[in-house]
C-alpha cells in the first residue's frame, strides 16, 4: 500500500471491514479493504481498511463513534 494511505480499521471479519468501508464512503472518505487473510485458512490474518492520510483523523473519529463496529469480535 502506498505511504499516502494509512490503516484506520482492523478486523478478523470481512463483513465488519465492508461495513467500515461503507460508513467511510457515505461520509465522503475514499476507503479500500486490504485482505490479509490466508486463502486456505481464513481464520488466520486480518482485513484492514485503509484511507488517504489526509482523511485519517476524520476517519478514525467517524469509526470510533460507530456503535456497529465497537462490539467485540
Amino acid at each position: 500500500m502506498d505511504e499516502n494511505w494509512g490503516r484506520v480499521y482492523n478486523t478478523k471479519q470481512m463483513i465488519r471491514a465492508e461495513i467500515a468501508r461503507e460508513i467511510l464512503e457515505q461520509n465522503g472518505i475514499a476507503a479500500v479493504i486490504v485482505n490479509k487473510q490466508d486463502s486456505s485458512y481464513p481464520i488466520f490474518g486480518m482485513c484492514e481498511v485503509h484511507v488517504p492520510m489526509t482523511d485519517f483523523v476524520r476517519a478514525q473519529t467517524i469509526l470510533s463513534n460507530e456503535d456497529s463496529l465497537t462490539e467485540s469480535e
